[in-house]
């Protein structure tokens, strides 16, 4: 069993010979060696936030499973988050070090899932998300709706930022100054994506239901809610060729051949040498007030086009 020290916090690394992702394989040693490489990039979009650990001990083709609770093994050097749940409370691991990452990828906790809000202000979310998923594998209209989300949003003063999942879809995230709580963050979600899907209707939906979506790019913000994930920026995905979920430029989605899983394990870490795309994300929080009140002077003027 072999050990990497960080400062006074010791990780014992077990089986890193273990296959992990089959077809390439990848084991579990390469993906402990990602995490310690990225973690000065990733951590300051996760740290201060409590974390769902999604863990695959014996590889991507069996059976995974989701991971809330700290465990009793977990060191204590680890920091946490105890939050209140129906008849009790659940506590997080949160990921503010190295050592912690390298911890976590140690128990083959593939993609970390984290909350839209900090410690210790839970219930105001420091980012907004536009999950936009595609009908199909063709990433093209992705991009198109990214891109009108992006027009509309600046018309509201506000400056959005992309990111591939690493699966099929792609991330409009919005920092946020934390003024609002997570139903009046949701509320204004949902009527910006309600807005744009009536002015694109062949293109854009906010219907939940896959058979009530018939082609096109479906606009998901309920994981704009206390206690809802999203995958961190730099995680792995469970998938085939071990996708990174990848912060981007704008200028990036005009690339007709990009994919939500162009960047990997293998090719990540090239281009991170460039900097981080989001390196700047969390020093501009944004504020919601006026954008919610411009929204409705626009809602209110469609509705009277229609009448």
């Amino acid at each position: 069993m072999s050990e990497r020290r960080f400062g006074s916090h010791a990780v014992k690394l077990t089986r890193p010979d273990k296959v992990l992702f089959p077809d390439d394989g990848i084991r579990k040693q390469e993906v402990i060696d990602y995490y310690e490489r990225i973690a000065d990039v990733m951590i300051p979009h996760i740290k201060d936030r409590p974390l769902m650990l999604q863990r695959f001990p014996n590889g991507i083709y069996e059976k995974g499973f989701f991971q809330k609770n700290v465990a009793f093994y977990f060191p204590n050097w680890i920091k946490r988050a105890s939050v209140k749940k129906a008849g009790g409370k659940v506590t997080h691991a949160v990921c503010n070090d190295v050592s912690t990452l390298v911890y976590l990828a140690n128990l083959a906790c593939i993609t970390p899932h984290m909350w839209l809000s900090r410690v210790p202000q839970l219930n105001h979310p420091d980012v907004l998300i536009f999950d936009l998923d595609p009908p199909g594998d063709d990433f093209g209209p992705v991009r198109q709706t990214a891109f009108a989300l992006r027009e509309l949003l600046e018309s509201l003063g506000l400056k959005a930022f992309p990111m591939t999942t690493g699966s099929r879809g792609l991330h409009v995230s919005l920092p946020l100054n934390r003024e609002m709580e997570f139903d009046r963050v949701r509320a204004f979600a949902r009527d910006v994506a309600e807005l744009l899907s009536r002015q694109h209707p062949d293109q854009i939906t906010v219907a939940a239901r896959k058979d009530q979506r018939h082609g096109r790019v479906y606009i998901d913000v309920m994981r704009n809610a206390y206690a809802q994930t999203a995958v961190a920026p730099y995680a792995l995905r469970a998938k085939p060729g071990a996708p990174v979920a990848t912060p981007l430029n704008w200028d990036e989605l005009s690339d007709r051949r990009l994919s939500s899983q162009r960047y990997n394990l293998k090719n990540i870490l090239r281009r991170i040498e460039e900097g981080d795309p989001w390196k700047s994300i969390w020093r501009h929080p944004q504020s919601l007030d006026r954008a919610a009140q411009k929204l409705d002077v626009r809602i209110s003027e469609e509705a009277r086009r229609v009448a």
